[in-house]
């Protein structure tokens, strides 16, 4: 398994690009499984991704003003 944690998000504002996202799952072996998160899914990835992720707040440490940490935001 291979999380791409945030790549929706990377390509809505043109980080990546989605010819290399498309080639990547493309060329993965069968046995890994991708799971791709992040809001504004393309839906050009539905029918090619193992896995489209988009996660909902509901509770966050930001909303306490707790600053961003090492290993969990980022």
């Amino acid at each position: 398994v291979v999380v791409l944690d945030e790549v929706n998000m990377a390509l809505h504002y043109g980080l990546l690009s989605m010819e290399d996202v498309i080639d990547l799952i493309k060329i993965k072996p069968p046995h890994v499984e991708l799971i791709l998160t992040g809001r504004n899914a393309p839906e050009e990835l539905y029918e090619l991704a193992d896995y489209i992720v988009e996660i909902r707040k509901i509770k966050h440490p930001f909303d306490r003003n707790v600053r961003e940490r090492r290993g969990i935001e980022y």
